[in-house]
Formats: C-alpha cells, sequence, structure tokens
C-alpha cells in the first residue's frame, strides 16, 4: 500500500485534502491526523472492519479500546446512552478539549471499536484540522494514537510516517502538536466519576468542575487485569528500544545515582542516554542527554517526551535513565507515560 502523506495549513486546512481524507474513512480507509494530543490513525467507528484495520496496522491487542472522536458535543447521544449530567458538565468546561469520557455505549457501536466491552470512549478534539475532518468523514472517527503499538506515541507526521508508512492510505501533516500526551481519561458509568489515564485536564481542574472524583490508583502501578477499561491501562507504552530505569529522589540524589550508573553502563561497552530536566542537564555525562525541559515547566516536559524518546531510538542508545518528575497536577500524565515506558522499573533513592 502507498500512503499518501499531505502537508496541511491549520490555519486554513485545504478544502480538497480533506474531503480526501474524509472519502478514505467512509471507503474503510484509514488517515492519521492530528489532534492537540498527539497524532490519532482514524476509522470509520461505526465500520468494525475499519477498526480491525486500526488494531491490524499498529499491531495493538484488540482488548485496548479506541477511543470515537467526534466534531459536535450533540452528536455524544449517537454513540453513548443512559448518558449522565456530569458528561454534559464536563464537556462545557473542556470540550472541545483533550478530556476523553467512557460511556455505555449505543447497540450500533461495534465492540471491535471499544475493545469488545459496553462502554464507548468519546471525545471532541480541539485541532483546527481535526474538526473539519472528523466532518467530512461522517461525524464518528475511532483513532487511538498513530504509532506503531508500544512506541512512544506520534508528536509530528514524520513519527507517524516512521511507524506506518505502508499500513495506511494518508498521513494529514498539520505540524507538531500542542500538548504532547494524550487525553485525559474520566470513567462515568460508576457510582463516582474516575480518571483512568491522567492527561492535560488534571484531577484538581475536574475536582472544580465536578465536586467530587477519583483516581484509578493502578494508573502509577501498572496492575491492570483482565479487559482494560480505557485505551493505555494494561499493556507497556511508549517505550523505547534500549532498557529503561527511572531514578526518583532529590536532584541531588538523583545526580549523583545517574552519574554512578552512566559511568558503570559506559565501562560495560553500553550506548548511555540520559533523560532529564533543564536543572541537571549540564552536570551529566553520557553519549547521549536530551533535556526535556525545566522542572518547573510541566508542559514542555510533556511536550518534548515522546520525541526524546524516539530520539534515543534513532540514536541506538542501550542504556537510558531518566529522571523522574512531579506526581501532581500535569506531572501525574508526565510520569504516568514515563512508568509506562519504563516498564515500571524504578529505583527510589
Amino acid at each position: 500500500m502507498e500512503t499518501k502523506f499531505c502537508t496541511i495549513e491549520q490555519k486554513a486546512p485545504e478544502a480538497e485534502v480533506i474531503a480526501q481524507a474524509g472519502q478514505i474513512i467512509k471507503d474503510g480507509g484509514l488517515v492519521a491526523f492530528p489532534t492537540e494530543t498527539v497524532y490519532g490513525l482514524g476509522g470509520d467507528a461505526f465500520n468494525k472492519e475499519s477498526s480491525k484495520k486500526i488494531y491490524a496496522a499498529k499491531g495493538r491487542p484488540s482488548d485496548n479500546p479506541l477511543i470515537v472522536h467526534i466534531a459536535k458535543v450533540e452528536d455524544l447521544e449517537k454513540v453513548a446512552k443512559n448518558i449522565p449530567e456530569e458528561a454534559y458538565i464536563l464537556a462545557g468546561a473542556f470540550w472541545p478539549g483533550p478530556l476523553t469520557m467512557v460511556l455505555p455505549k449505543r447497540e450500533d457501536v461495534p465492540k471491535e471499536t471499544t475493545g469488545g466491552l459496553d462502554t464507548v470512549a468519546v471525545r471532541l478534539p480541539d485541532h483546527p484540522v481535526a474538526l473539519p475532518f472528523i466532518e467530512a468523514a461522517g461525524g464518528f472517527v475511532a483513532a487511538p494514537s498513530a504509532n506503531a503499538s508500544g512506541r512512544p506515541s506520534p508528536t509530528t507526521a514524520l513519527h507517524v510516517n516512521e511507524d506506518l508508512e505502508g499500513r495506511i492510505e494518508m498521513i494529514l501533516d498539520g505540524g507538531e502538536v500542542g500538548i504532547g500526551v494524550e487525553s485525559t481519561i474520566v470513567d462515568l458509568t460508576g457510582d463516582k466519576p474516575m480518571i483512568l489515564r491522567p492527561g492535560f485536564v488534571t484531577e484538581e481542574m475536574l475536582l472544580r468542575v465536578l465536586g467530587d472524583v477519583e483516581t484509578d490508583q493502578t494508573i502509577m502501578l501498572g496492575s491492570v487485569a483482565g479487559r482494560p477499561k480505557a485505551p493505555g491501562m494494561k499493556y507497556r507504552h511508549y517505550a523505547p528500544k534500549g532498557s529503561l530505569v527511572l531514578l526518583e529522589g532529590s536532584p541531588e540524589k538523583v545526580l549523583q545515582a545517574m552519574q554512578e550508573k552512566l559511568a558503570a553502563a559506559s565501562a560495560s561497552g553500553k550506548k548511555t542516554g540520559v533523560l532529564c530536566s533543564t536543572e541537571i542537564a549540564p552536570f551529566v555525562k553520557a553519549d547521549v542527554v536530551i533535556d526535556v525541559g525545566s522542572r518547573q515547566d510541566e508542559a514542555s516536559i510533556a511536550r518534548h517526551l515522546y520525541g526524546a524518546l524516539r530520539q534515543f531510538d534513532t540514536e541506538n542508545v542501550t542504556e537510558i535513565f531518566g529522571e523522574s518528575f512531579s506526581r501532581e497536577g500535569f506531572g501525574a500524565a508526565v510520569m504516568n507515560r514515563l512508568l509506562k515506558a519504563a516498564g515500571y522499573s524504578v529505583e527510589s533513592l
């Protein structure tokens, strides 16, 4: 299969290209497209064969649910039923935006799209290319991140091309994304709203709007069994090819331990890498040192995280040591992704 790579203007997306992309979805094909979080790999949410193609293109386990992307709030009722008042409160506060809601699915949403579950994950993205594309595709686009399963999620169209060229019909290049990690997921099917995946919309933000919300404690533990209720809960994700170990403690202890481990790895002939903050980057010696931003700027860390993990692969780094970050606020999203990338290999100092 030849993958068509189309650069598209964010401020004024070309109508002809959008129409072509939409028709591919209607015809049962796959299109990668930008959102404000990461690039998504889109197929027709109501076509079970399209969803099967998504899983096949990514090499993704079929019990890992896809997110249905919509372009209008009123379309929520066409994919979900028994919608609680909290859903409309959240939509009013955070849609369009990086928030996904898990709700009971309508019968005509195929289980191939929902990972075999009776619930559906839905979001309305905030991106000037994504919204007209979803409309042109019929209004309901099922999309996980547009990467090979397990690899770092794509924050540029070139990342998508690295993983999926020849496997999908089209890539819409809308430039680098703004946030850099996937949407927050909130489950609204239980007695109390529950965060299943942290993201840009933080627990504190949700509490201010809803008054009461819980966080699934497996988010930082990696102990989900059975069918995951939301994308990214069960499987190792975002991982570089080299081994990644996170070091957690004060900056002074992290720096000391990092230097010792780097020296030992280098002495054994391994190519070393470090993922760290601006605060300690000048003091670290490794083959590849990637500064993802200041510890005081979690948005910068999130935006650069996946690109950094991919760079280690490009430079064939085999031993990577990463600095841990705050588990509060937006930092929870960063640490959730880093923990999954490291296979939950953390050393507390």
